[in-house]
């Protein structure tokens, strides 16, 4: 299945410069409580995940370091993301090399960013941010693989095949329950029968 994303030209609201400010301002004031986004040319806000989100990207933690500890799981870790890295994402979780972050700075390029993850958030911007734009802004920076666990729909999506111009080639979806297989390069199936606690 092609996954072709509309994407709106818009003017930018700011320049990334002007944005990494406000970002930085922001999370000092606000004790981290709520996270700024810069994609598609206009910050988002990203709240502090709840426990049953956080305990995904637990899920999916354990379930990749049991097959591949040669692997290591970021919460938090700000990305460059665009065709010309001019977007600045927050993924829920980013999966890596072992120590691949290491020496870097709030926001980090996406070359040897094997996979991102997002879990959808009971809020009015989730289907725009998490089903729409963040599609296009990892499959644009050549991103292998998106995740998308939508806890609404009760499915992975898993995006596979960036491509610079529509953001995923593919992009397959399963029912939580279904085993999840994350291709080589990852080479990691995941037993997602746990996922339908999760949800509200």
């Amino acid at each position: 299945m092609t996954v072709m994303a509309e994407r709106t030209v818009q003017t930018s609201q700011m320049s990334v410069e002007e944005f990494e400010r406000i970002a930085a301002f922001a999370a000092k004031e606000t004790d981290d409580t709520v996270r700024f986004e810069f994609i598609n040319g206009r910050i988002g806000v990203k709240k502090v995940a709840d426990g049953d989100h956080n305990t995904i990207v637990l899920w999916l933690s354990k379930g990749c370091m049991r097959v591949r500890p040669d692997l290591d799981l970021y919460q938090g870790q700000g990305l460059m993301v665009e065709k010309y890295r001019e977007g600045r994402a927050r993924p829920d979780a980013v999966l890596v090399p072992e120590d691949h972050f290491a020496g870097h700075g709030e926001w980090a390029g996406p070359g040897g960013v094997l996979l991102v993850l997002e879990v959808t958030s009971y809020d009015s911007d989730t289907d725009r941010r998490d089903r729409q734009e963040k599609p296009v802004a990892y499959g644009a920076a050549g991103i292998p693989f998106y995740l998308l666990i939508d806890r609404d729909a009760c499915t992975t999506q898993l995006y596979s095949d960036p491509d610079p111009d529509v953001g995923y080639a593919n992009c397959r979806t399963a029912s939580f329950g279904v085993p999840l297989m994350l291709p080589e390069p990852l080479g990691i199936e995941l037993d997602t029968e746990k996922l339908k606690q999760y949800v509200d």
